[in-house]
Order: C-alpha cells, then structure tokens, then sequence
C-alpha cells in the first residue's frame, strides 16, 4: 500500500502538533470528516490521486471541499502539498483517527447478532463490556448476520467471545460425533 509508513508519520506529526495547540478534539473531527468524505467521494479520491492533475487544481478543490477546518490542518494540507503528498490525505486521515482513539484509550466492540440491537439490549451490552474491559470509553458497532441464528459475537480488539446458537450448536455436533467415533 502506497504511503502506509508516511501517513502514519504524518498523523503521529498531526496529534502531537494538535496536542501542543490543545485542539487535538478540533484536528480529530477534521480529520474525521476528511477521511468520511474521501472514502465515500470516489472523484474526490481519484483527484488527489491523479498525477494528471495540477497541484493547485487540487488545493483549490480542498479548500472548497473542506471549508470550516482547523488552521492545524490547513497547515497540513500546505505540508502535503509542498511534499507532493496529497495523494495520501485519506491514509493520514485514518491513521490519526486511530491514533487519537489510542491516545484517548477509546475502544469499539462489535457486536453481531442476528437481529439489529435494541436500545436495552445495546445498554446491557455495554454494561457488560465495560465490567470485563475496566474502560468505559468503548463504542458498540452492531452488524447483523442471520447465520448466527441467535446469541451475540463480541469482538474487542483481538479478544473474541462467541455466545452464538450457530456456535454452539456446530459444537454440540462436533462432541456428539467426537463420542460417535470412540
């Protein structure tokens, strides 16, 4: 992937810079917003991209794009500009998203189910979640996947817990042919 190490430099450069201006909650919803409007604006991404098209073509574009941002990324996009880096804005976008989650220790778990979750059951989910994590800033991302047939799938960084009717019942099966075979 083209610019992996930089942009990760360039975010890592960004959350302390933002730090030190004590605007790191401004820099971090612009930098949201910069990474949910390129990854969702295929033209806008393929302009960046593009080695066809002038650089102050670009800046130009940005700067109507992004209107209302902060001077801290406005110096960014100079900066990328200047290094011929505009091609990966989207990538440092997301990995100071990432990092400003690591600084503030904000986790999210995801939660599957088989049907979409209830504002109680979203409740007691994260009840749940924060009495075995010890940290109460964790989001829920819910996605739903019938396959699973009931119960829940609960992912939190690398731990998994799966409660799932599919689950269990592919490992009652696989006992009950475990004891077929003895």
């Amino acid at each position: 992937m083209y610019g992996f190490r930089a942009a990760n430099r360039y975010a890592k450069a960004l959350l302390e810079y933002a730090l030190q201006q004590n605007s790191v909650e401004r820099v971090f919803q612009d930098m949201e917003l910069i990474h949910r409007t390129i990854s969702s604006n295929k033209e806008l991404g393929n302009l960046l991209d593009s080695p066809i098209v002038k650089t102050i073509v670009k800046k130009n574009v940005l700067e109507k794009v992004f209107v209302d941002i902060s001077p801290e990324v406005h110096r960014l996009f100079k900066l990328l500009i200047e290094n011929r880096r505009l091609p990966i804005l989207n990538q440092i976008a997301q990995k100071f998203v990432i990092q400003y989650n690591e600084y503030k220790n904000n986790q999210t778990a995801i939660v599957t189910t088989a049907v979409p979750l209830t504002d109680n059951m979203r409740v007691e989910v994260l009840r749940k979640i924060e009495s075995l994590t010890q940290n109460a800033n964790i989001t829920i991302e819910n996605k739903v996947d019938e396959s699973i047939i009931g119960g829940f799938i609960l992912r939190i960084g690398d731990i998994q817990y799966n409660a799932s009717v599919a689950y269990k019942l592919n490992k009652l099966k696989q006992d009950f042919q475990e004891k077929l075979f003895v």
